[in-house]
């Protein structure tokens, strides 16, 4: 079954998942900025085509728009899309830690052996020579 966290997590990715969204939460990082300044900031697509895109991002909680007398003001809430990327990276963060561990125990083992064989390499051309 699924719970309100992973719904909420589903709507964040689905919302993630368009490049105009991404492009969209690109324009929102400088400020906030009127329905009506993002619609000028992609003149490839409608008015109505935005304002579906925002209407994504609202419904995932990534922006929250107030009304400003006659304007809509747009502004990123980064707060769901870091607490999804947490509760998602979390669940892998501990096995790829031990992994690089790992990893970095190999390389430094291998370097080592390695020097290790260059000086027995070493000291038989001198003693041997």
């Amino acid at each position: 079954m699924s719970t309100s966290r992973e719904a909420d997590g589903d709507a964040i990715w689905k919302a993630l998942a368009d490049a105009t969204r991404r492009k969209l939460l690109d324009q929102l990082k400088a400020g906030p900025r009127t329905t009506t300044e993002l619609v000028e900031a992609f003149p490839d697509l409608s008015r109505f085509a935005v304002m579906k895109h925002l209407d994504v991002l609202r419904a995932a909680g990534l922006v929250l728009t107030r009304a400003d007398g006659r304007r809509r003001l747009n502004s990123l809430n980064a707060a769901p899309l870091r607490d999804v990327i947490e509760r998602w990276i979390g669940k892998y963060e501990g096995y790829w830690a031990n992994t690089m561990l790992r990893v970095r125990d190999a390389a430094e083992a291998a370097e080592s052996a390695q020097t290790k064989r260059k000086k027995s390499r070493g000291r038989k051309k001198a003693g041997g020579g």
